[in-house]
């Protein structure tokens, strides 16, 4: 293949990247700041909770349907449809006075996410060239990994000197900025199916497929990943604190564990497009699981810090990969459904490993989550080599 058929920069994939930008700000700057507008209209913990999750199981319940939609009526319907949901959602966020319109609006915020978070990497997927997809997701999702080491501290701190209701008309008004760009996306089309392709598709007419099978094998290892996750954006905060370590240093992990995602995208994806899975998804493992390790035995600062740039190596170097993996194993026209399965699996591991491990916590000491969640690495790795041995996954 010609260096002109293997580039990466497209203006097209310049613009979704930076669309991508928009939308993961947007997101990332409600996510410390609603649980405190909900304490502000007066309600407690347990609908925190409840705001919190039910925007992870509306945007999980529409992802496989958005993944079929992506397949069957095209990528720009989807993302175009899922962008303006989530707009019109976050603009009515400075109107929900109410918690049962907070939950209402969640659950609509939820499913614009699901149809817009499954479209932008389907469409990231289609514009990068296969024999440098690791590498070119890498770099797609570099766009999230700013956003996370921007938004969150860009919402709390608008939100000590602006009104709630000002903070969310600036959320939409920043995901409409990746709706006006998106506009403007040229999208690829489908490739043309094949004999084979057209009888496999007849035989399942009667059934809908809830997720794509051979997307499943780098999903499943993508769940035990990222339900180790749950445990760091839960409850680390408040087991620093217990610690007695001081509060500006929970601040300083999410600083170092996103500017080591960040360097990983610069040479995992590249390495991947390489040499293969194993050579990037063993060595991640080890650090997140190593990461975890310090954090599970943390008494002092230097195991929180370490373990952070740790974490965040193993997982910038694991989550682009699985999902390159994801889609080079499935033909084009489910690369919709395999991204609806990934990002599925994506989102159970982070819902289901805060719900475990918020039973951990209450059982026994918030050092244990982190044993726990090393434990779900080691699972992972284990799968892997299972995998690999039944040449499931290459």
């Amino acid at each position: 293949m010609s260096k002109g058929k293997s580039r990466i920069w497209t203006k097209d994939f310049i613009i979704i990247v930076i669309a991508n930008f928009f939308i993961f700000t947007s997101f990332q700057m409600t996510l410390p700041t609603l649980p405190l507008y909900v304490q502000e209209i007066g309600s407690n913990e347990t609908w925190v909770g409840i705001i919190v999750g039910i925007f992870t199981f509306s945007a999980l319940l529409i992802r496989p349907f958005g993944g079929k939609m992506l397949d069957t009526t095209g990528r720009a319907p989807v993302f175009i449809t899922g962008l303006a949901i989530l707009v019109i959602s976050l603009y009515s966020l400075a109107v929900s006075t109410t918690i049962l319109i907070l939950v209402a609006v969640r659950i609509v915020q939820g499913i614009g996410w699901g149809l817009s978070n499954t479209a932008s990497g389907t469409i990231a997927s289609d514009l990068v060239p296969k024999d440098r997809r690791g590498e070119g997701l890498g770099f797609f999702g570099l766009s999230g990994n700013l956003a996370l080491a921007i938004g969150p501290a860009l919402g709390l701190f608008l939100v000590n000197h602006i009104e709630f209701s000002t903070l969310f008309i600036i959320c939409g008004s920043l995901t409409l900025i990746a709706l006006l760009l998106a506009l403007n996306v040229k999208y690829v089309k489908a490739e043309p199916l094949t004999q084979a392709e057209i009888e496999e598709d007849e035989l399942n007419t009667s059934r809908f497929n809830f997720f794509e099978k051979r997307a499943l094998p780098a999903s499943a290892l993508l769940f035990f990943i990222t339900f180790t996750f749950g445990g760091i954006a839960t409850f680390l905060p408040a087991y620093t604190f217990q610690q007695g370590f001081a509060p500006h240093y929970i601040q300083i992990y999410f600083v170092l564990y996103a500017l080591a995602l960040v360097t990983t995208r610069f040479f995992a994806g590249r390495i991947y497009d390489r040499r293969g899975l194993a050579i990037v998804f063993i060595p991640g493992s080890l650090l997140i699981i190593a990461g975890l390790t310090l954090l599970a035995i943390l008494n002092s600062p230097v195991y929180l810090f370490v373990g952070a740039i740790l974490y965040g190596l193993g997982f910038g170097t694991v989550q682009p990969a699985l999902q390159a993996s994801a889609i080079n194993t499935t033909p084009p026209r489910k690369r919709g459904m395999a991204n609806a399965t990934f990002f599925s699996a994506f989102d159970l591991g982070v819902g289901l490993g805060a719900m475990t491990f918020g039973l951990v916590a209450q059982y026994d000491d918030y050092n244990m989550i982190y044993w726990v969640s090393a434990a779900s690495g080691c699972l992972s790795l284990v799968l892997f080599f299972i995998l690999r041995s039944a040449r499931k996954i290459v």
